[in-house]
């Protein structure tokens, strides 16, 4: 009995001596308390952290995308905002949400920017976008036919690139996850940025991320503003369809002048006669007060995730639809009615019947309007959410 006491004293001796471990928190500061050195941020994982920031805790600041914490600069706790990105890294207290902090690295808001920038006018100078038409497993090559007036086919060699995948309810590149070659289909919107080939007709591919989406065009049955869906008619399949709203769901009504001027992107000639104006920008411009056309991306968190110092999110199509839609007056679906005309992009559902909303837009009645139509079904032609939606 003595022995097995002696034992067990010496086990607990043993587990009173092991070091609890220590946690890394990423997130969003939100809101910063000086007088008490605390620090709430928005996880990444959702949840709100506060970080206590103490006198022998190590406070770094490091540029968006270093990967070498010795190149980090010592900071002092003044010289924290909100809006910055921190890593707080130390033992969680008993409720998981409050953290002393041992290490806090920051990413502050100006040097995010300046990231999303460069990373903007890198995609912009050196991205394409389009749909999957054909895949080589063995050489790891993507064949697609980029979207738009000026449509042309380029094939991608994706062997040395870095593969991420849309979540299944967002085109924000933070919420993509790690992906392969093998996740691709026909289909899939690709967006990928390298280095181009004199003709253009090949990438070689740094980033590629992909994923399966969807835009439809329809009318509306009834609104549950409530439970946040929509029951819809769907104007190509002529089918009811269900579509659902969450906090992710970029709902917005676009402003007539906008509406008028998409229309005229897809069908100018006709869209111009009707509007007894002139045709509108050429397939490819920016839209009033928008920015470059060429496809530049909207930025992302731009750092811890996925690795230290993430990318920034990419963007495509023929200009920064997501700036654009982001400026509209935000949509209530209350304010829904019977008949209205709305575009809805999502990833592809299984069985049709219901999917949920990553862009949910009205006031598209011009839009509609102009799209051509086959046996009286609506044709959306190359004007897609998907391409204009990535993140914000």
């Amino acid at each position: 009995m003595k022995s097995w006491i002696g034992f067990l004293a010496l086990a607990m001796a043993g587990v009173a001596q092991t070091p609890p471990a220590l946690k890394s928190f990423i997130g969003e500061i939100t809101a910063i308390d000086a007088s008490a050195q605390l620090v709430h941020i928005k996880g990444d994982d959702g949840t709100t952290y506060t970080v206590s920031v103490a006198g022998n805790t190590s406070i770094l600041r490091v540029p968006p995308g270093e990967t070498d914490i010795k190149k980090a600069t010592k900071i002092t706790f003044s010289e924290i905002n909100s809006g910055d990105r921190m890593l707080a890294r130390g033992v969680p207290a008993e409720d998981g949400k409050t953290i002393p902090a041992r290490t806090v690295v920051i990413m502050t808001k100006a040097d995010l920017a300046q990231k999303r920038e460069r990373d903007r006018a890198d995609w912009q100078r050196r991205g394409v976008t389009g749909v999957v038409t054909a895949l080589n497993p063995d050489k790891k090559e993507v064949g697609i036919t980029t979207r738009g007036r000026d449509a042309k086919s380029i094939v991608i060699d994706a062997s040395s690139a870095g593969f991420r995948r849309y979540a299944s309810d967002s085109v924000r590149f933070a919420d993509a996850k790690p992906s392969s070659f093998a996740d691709l289909r026909t289909g899939d919107t690709v967006r990928a940025l390298g280095d181009k080939s004199e003709d253009g007709s090949r990438l070689k591919a740094d980033e590629l991320v992909s994923g399966a989406f969807q835009t439809i065009a329809g009318t509306v049955e009834s609104v549950d503003a409530a439970a946040g869906e929509v029951r819809l008619m769907d104007l190509q399949t002529k089918k009811p369809l269900t579509v659902r709203t969450n906090q992710n769901s970029l709902l917005r009504r676009l402003e007539p002048g906008i509406a008028a001027m998409l229309a005229r992107r897809l069908r100018p000639e006709a869209a111009g006669a009707e509007a007894g104006g002139p045709a509108g920008p050429p397939a490819g411009a920016s839209p009033p007060g928008g920015p470059p056309s060429s496809g530049a991306p909207a930025g992302g968190p731009g750092g811890f995730r996925g690795g230290f110092g993430g990318p920034g999110g990419p963007g495509g199509g023929n200009f920064d639809l997501q700036q654009m839609l982001e400026r509209m007056p935000a949509l209530a679906l209350a304010d829904l009615k019977k008949g209205d005309a709305v575009i809805v992009s999502s990833s592809k559902s299984s069985d049709g019947s219901a999917l949920t909303a990553i862009a949910f837009v009205a006031g598209v009645e011009p839009f509609l309007a102009a799209a051509p139509r086959s046996a009286g079904q609506v044709n959306l032609g190359s004007w897609n959410l998907d391409v204009g939606v990535p993140e914000q």
